[in-house]
């Protein structure tokens, strides 16, 4: 046991230059442990609340002073005192104490800040890795009863693993100021032989892309939200067509070294009956045509992963994208499951998506993290970790993906060291475990 002894709160600012909450837990031994919230553009109406000081001039609302003044008033007395291993008990405890469906109350950025603090706090109280915890924290405390399996075959499961990264080329929607529909096109390094090869890859296949856009004549230096490009460019279509170009253009082979990854981000241009595609003569498509188009692609393309395909409450569009396409490529729900386990157990039944886009500040906990990783494992679905929009220098993300083994994980592009912070944190980790270390 190590009690927790002080928890502090406090305001600073992610990528964006937008407030975010700050904690920092200190432990009766000494160890303590700090987390910094990310914030999303791009986000689904079923995700936990953001809490800022809405009304006033400075920073235009956007501050975060009433979630810091609620970890100090109402979250600290509740916490102090308590063992700081008691992660599940901790987690339930701020839940119980917000008292709303999506954290609006206290919010979820002012629940994230602590419980992850508690997490990386009792990480180095434990003096093991932060991923290594995060694996304990899987196997023992986040598995419900009704999805548990085995405790030595849920060990094994969870053993660390290096994620694949999945990387911002070009960005459009809401991450580049709607130059495009759909959100990003992707590389993922599928083929390389270790993480160290993919990311220079990967690294490679930017530069290239940029100098294939300036050389056509469209914008190849600035960039959106997570670092990808964000060209102006006709339609949709020909940012995936630049994308494979840059690979060849790298010396590698699309499809076999490296695969193309979709985030569509198709609710932010559901009309609730079409899908209107402003980049295409404002073309507007029934969710069946919405799949064709898709299918089209991945007839086309090296693509091996499409994320938010249709819109979040689409669920017979998803149902048929999945029964279309799920046999050949990774079909991600984002915005349709905003990491609850709940929505993530409605698409198991209704056979919609086969992975899981993980993102802690969606749910607003670790606990509730990890129930819908377990819940997703369980059921045979892949996990890929994400990052992001407004992002900061904290690394626990890729922590994360290793200690629960997720397949991928999506940070943004290799620029901007917000994003940075986490490639070079994986470089770390996999230096450690290729030498067994844990």
């Amino acid at each position: 046991m190590d009690e927790i002894r002080t928890i502090r709160a406090r305001e600073v600012l992610d990528s964006r230059g937008k407030p975010t909450v700050e904690v920092e837990l200190v432990c009766a031994s000494g160890a303590w442990g700090r987390s910094i919230v990310p914030s999303g553009a791009s986000t689904g109406k079923w995700e936990a609340v953001e809490r800022r000081d809405r009304g006033t001039l400075r920073y235009d609302g956007d501050g975060v002073q009433q979630a810091i003044c609620g970890i100090r008033d109402e979250i600290a007395p509740e916490l102090v005192g308590r063992d700081v291993f008691a992660q599940r008990q901790i987690d339930q405890a701020m839940i119980a104490l917000d008292g709303t469906d999506q954290k609006a109350r206290l919010g979820g950025n002012a629940l994230l800040g602590v419980s992850l603090a508690t997490a990386t706090a009792a990480a180095a109280s434990q003096g093991v890795p932060l991923y290594e915890y995060f694996a304990q924290c899987l196997t023992e405390h986040a598995m419900p009863a009704s999805d548990a399996v085995g405790q030595a075959g849920a060990a094994d499961e969870h053993s660390p693993a290096m994620p694949v990264p999945m990387t911002n080329m070009i960005s459009g929607g809401l991450h580049a100021g709607g130059n495009l529909d759909f959100q990003d096109v992707l590389v993922v390094p599928a083929g390389a032989a270790d993480y160290a090869t993919g990311l220079e890859w990967i690294v490679r296949i930017y530069r290239r892309l940029g100098n294939l856009l300036q050389a056509a004549g469209y914008e190849g230096r600035l960039v959106g939200d997570e670092g990808g490009y964000g060209p102006r460019l006709p339609d949709n279509r020909t940012a995936v067509e630049f994308v494979v170009r840059a690979i060849e253009a790298a010396g590698l082979v699309p499809g076999r070294d490296v695969t193309i990854a979709l985030d569509v981000a198709a609710t932010h241009f559901h009309d609730g009956d079409h899908y209107r595609l402003a980049a295409e003569a404002d073309a507007r498509l029934t969710r069946s045509q919405m799949v064709d188009r898709l299918e089209a692609w991945v007839n086309q393309f090296p693509i091996a992963s499409i994320e938010d395909g249709l819109a979040e409450e689409d669920w017979g569009g998803w149902q048929e994208l999945t029964q279309r396409l799920g046999d050949r490529v990774q079909v991600v729900g984002d915005d349709l499951f905003t990491t609850n386990p709940d929505r993530v157990r409605r698409g198991i039944e209704l056979g919609a998506a086969n992975s899981v886009l993980i993102k802690v500040n969606q749910i607003g906990t670790l606990t509730e993290t990890l129930e819908t990783i377990a819940v997703a494992r369980n059921a045979g679905y892949t996990l890929v970790v994400s990052a992001r929009s407004g992002e900061t220098e904290d690394t626990a993300i890729a922590d994360l993906a290793v200690g629960v083994a997720a397949e991928q994980i999506k940070i943004g592009s290799i620029v901007r060291s917000e994003r940075l912070a986490k490639y070079n944190q994986l470089l770390r980790i996999a230096e450690r475990l290729n030498s067994g270390g844990h």
